[in-house]
This record gives structure tokens, sequence and C-alpha cells, in this order.
């Protein structure tokens, strides 16, 4: 796989709570490569975006994408990727330099989208589904 399409969303009844993490994955002629779901375990809501969003470039790596289209709903998440906002809590400091270091290592090129929850409703129903399957 060159280029992949990653869309990605979690979800948890409260804040912080168990939260679960979705993922839906396509190819650029939008094939569906995969779906899947982890559990986080008890995150806060900034910490469950942030760890989507670095499992899920682990795993487009895993599939040997050479460039991912990452897209989610959390404007925190991509503006402090992007460096346009500064990053204040010391446990999404450490997961921002872990995707850091990840697509150094892999030289994978990243480009990050916001994406509105409305619009990404594959990832959204299935982070729902795999929690009320779950809990």
């Amino acid at each position: 796989m060159d280029k992949l399409k990653v869309f990605t969303d979690w979800w948890s009844r409260w804040n912080p709570w168990i939260s679960w993490l979705w993922v839906f994955i396509t190819d650029f002629d939008w094939n569906e490569v995969e779906k899947r779901f982890k559990s986080l375990g008890i995150k806060t809501n900034n910490e469950a975006e942030y760890l989507w969003a670095y499992y899920w470039i682990k795993r487009a790596i895993e599939l040997w994408a050479h460039e991912v289209y990452l897209y989610m709903d959390s404007s925190l998440v991509i503006n402090q990727l992007i460096w346009t906002w500064k990053i204040k809590k010391e446990e999404l400091k450490v997961i921002n330099n872990d995707i850091c270091k990840l697509i150094k290592e892999s030289k994978i090129k990243i480009h990050y989208n916001w994406i509105a929850r409305e619009l990404n409703k594959e990832a959204d129903r299935l982070s729902n589904v795999a929690m009320d399957k779950n809990q």
C-alpha cells in the first residue's frame, strides 16, 4: 500500500473513563483495507485522542504505507501535531513525542486532516459498537 486514508475516532461514556477507539482504513480508491478497535483503559478525552492518532499511524506503517492521510475530529490533536498550538499537558507531550519519533523513524509522510464528526460517521459508529459490545 502506497497511500492510505485513515479515519479514526474514540469514545468514552464519561471523562475520564474506559475509552475505546476505532479505525477505518481505505486505499485511495475507497476500497476498505481494514476496520479495528482497541481498548485504551481509563483515559481522558485528550489522552485518548492522541493515542488513537499514535496507534493508527503505527498501523498504517505496519501496512507498508508511505503516505497517510489521517482524518480525525480533534482540532486539538491536529493543531498540536502540526505545531500550531502549544502543548501544555505533560502526558500529551509524551505521546506527541512518540508520534514524532514514529514518523521520523519510518520516514512516512503524514497529512493531518480535521474532519467534522458528522462526516466521520463510520469511525464514530464503530467506536460506539465496540463500547456497547465490550461493556
